[in-house]
C-alpha cells in the first residue's frame, strides 16, 4: 500500500508539474520541485535531531517507570476491566502487560515505542487465539483502541512544535487531549456494538463512569473560558503533567531502589536505535510531499475542497490541515511529514497547523497498524476490525475539527 502510495505522490507530481508548464507556461514549476527535494532532505534531518532527543529521553524514563513496578501497577489496576472486555485472555496472561505497557507509550505520545511492544502484545494474543488467520476478539479490541491512540500527553506533537519554532509546544495539550478521548469513546463503543460486550457490567462502569463524569464537568469548566484563558490552560496543564510524570517516575524509582540512572541509560539506548531507523521513512515521505506541494498539485487537490466547502456555507480555514487527516490513516511517516510541511507552509501556530497537531495527536495509523500488528501473526481475516477503527479515525477528525474552533476561534 504504502509502495503505490509514494510511487503516486511523484506521478500527481509529474502531471500537475506539466500542466502547468504546457498549459500555464510556467517553466519554473520543475525547478520549484528539484528545490523541494533538497530542502525536504534537510528538513528531515533537522526533524530527527529533536527526534533522536526526545525518544532517547522518554523511553530513558519509561524503562525506570518499567522497573519500577509503575506498569505493573497499572495492569493490576486495569485487570478487572480488561477480565470483562478481553475475558478470553486469563488473568496474569503476559499479553495484558505487554497491552498495558503499549496503551502507557501511546498516552505518552511515543508511537514509535509503542510499536514493538503491541507487536509483543499481538504475538502474546496469538497465543490464545484458536485460528492462525482469523483475528479474535481480543486481537480487534486490542488494535481499535490502538489505533484509537488515546493519548494523554502527546510528547511527539510537543517535540514537532519545538523543531519548528513554536513559542508554547503544549498549546494543543487540550485539543489534542478531548479529540483523542472522542475517537477512543468510539472505538471502544463500536466494538462492544459488535462484540456484544456488556458495557453495562457493574465494574465495567465503574471504570467507565467516573472517567466520563470527569471528562463531561472538565469540558463544562472549559466551556465558560475565553479562548485565551483555553490556550493558556492547556499550555500550564501540559506542561505540570509532563514534569509531573518525570518526577513521579523518578521517585518512585528511587523509593523502589531502582538504579534510576542505569535503567535510564538502558531504555535511552532502545530510544536510539528506534529514532534512527525513522530517518529513511522521513526522507522518503517528506520529499515526496514536497515535490507534490511544489508541482501545485496539493493547493489544486485543497482548493477542490474549499470551493465545495464554502458553497456549503462552512468555514474554510480547516481545510489546508485536510493533507494530514487523510494521510493518517494510511501512514505514520506520511501524515507527519504533512503536519510538519503544514507548519512550514502556514507557520506552526496557525489555524491550519493547530488543528493538523490535533488530528495528528487524536488518531492512530490504521491501515498501517492493522497490517504491521496482524502480519506479524499471519492474520489474514480482519473481521470487524478495519470498519470499527476507522469509525473511531472518522470521529477523532471530527472532533479535532471541532475542538480547533471551539480553542482557537
Amino acid at each position: 500500500m504504502l509502495n503505490g502510495l509514494w510511487l503516486s505522490f511523484f506521478l500527481v507530481a509529474a502531471i500537475a508539474g506539466l500542466s502547468r508548464w504546457l498549459l500555464g507556461d510556467d517553466p519554473a514549476v520543475f525547478a520549484a520541485m528539484v528545490e523541494s527535494l533538497f530542502a525536504m532532505a534537510k528538513l528531515s534531518v533537522e526533524v530527527m535531531v529533536v527526534l533522536f532527543g526526545t525518544l532517547t529521553l522518554w523511553l530513558g524514563f519509561l524503562r525506570i517507570a518499567e522497573k519500577a513496578g509503575l506498569v505493573d501497577l497499572l495492569g493490576r489496576a486495569l485487570g478487572p476491566l480488561f477480565a470483562r472486555l478481553i475475558p478470553e485472555v486469563p488473568r496474569g496472561h503476559p499479553a495484558l502487560g505487554f497491552i498495558t505497557l503499549n496503551f502507557a507509550a501511546n498516552g505518552l505520545g511515543l508511537d514509535n515505542a509503542a510499536t514493538p511492544i503491541g507487536l509483543k502484545a499481538m504475538r502474546a494474543l496469538q497465543e490464545l487465539n484458536p485460528s492462525q488467520t482469523v483475528a479474535s476478539n481480543a486481537q480487534i479490541l486490542f488494535l481499535v483502541l490502538n489505533t484509537s491512540s488515546l493519548t494523554l500527553l502527546p510528547v511527539s506533537i510537543f517535540m514537532y512544535r519545538v523543531q519548528q519554532g513554536a513559542d508554547d509546544p503544549t498549546l494543543v495539550f487540550l485539543p489534542i487531549l478531548l479529540a483523542t478521548s472522542a475517537s477512543t469513546l468510539a472505538g471502544l463503543l463500536a466494538v462492544a456494538l459488535v462484540q456484544r460486550l456488556r458495557l453495562w457490567d457493574p465494574v465495567v462502569l465503574a471504570y467507565l463512569i467516573p472517567g466520563a463524569l470527569l471528562l463531561g464537568g472538565f469540558m463544562a469548566l472549559l466551556g465558560g473560558m475565553s479562548a485565551t484563558a483555553l490556550a493558556a490552560l492547556s499550555s500550564l496543564l501540559g506542561n505540570l503533567t509532563l514534569f509531573g510524570l518525570i518526577l513521579l517516575f523518578l521517585l518512585v524509582g528511587a523509593l523502589r531502589r531502582v538504579p534510576v540512572y542505569e535503567n535510564f541509560i538502558e531504555g535511552a539506548k532502545e530510544g536510539f536505535d528506534v529514532a534512527k531507523s525513522l530517518l529513511p521513512y522521513l526522507v522518503a515521505m517528506l520529499c515526496a510531499i514536497g515535490v507534490l506541494r511544489a508541482s501545485g498539485a496539493l493547493d489544486m487537490g485543497l482548493d477542490g475542497v474549499r470551493a465545495l466547502v464554502q458553497a456549503i456555507g462552512w468555514d474554510t480555514r480547516f481545510i489546508d490541515a485536510l493533507p494530514t487527516a487523510l494521510m493518517k490513516p494510511f501512514s505514520g511517516s506520511g501524515a507527519r511529514a504533512m503536519l510538519i510541511e503544514t507548519m512550514q507552509n502556514f507557520g506552526v501556530d496557525s489555524f491550519p497547523a493547530l488543528v493538523a497537531a490535533t488530528v495528528q495527536g487524536s488518531t492512530e495509523t490504521t491501515f498501517y497498524v492493522l497490517a504491521v500488528y496482524f502480519g506479524s501473526v499471519g492474520i489474514q481475516r480482519a473481521r470487524h476490525a478495519v470498519g470499527c477503527a476507522l469509525l473511531a479515525d472518522l470521529s477523532g477528525i471530527i472532533a479535532a475539527v471541532a475542538v480547533c474552533y471551539w480553542f482557537f476561534g
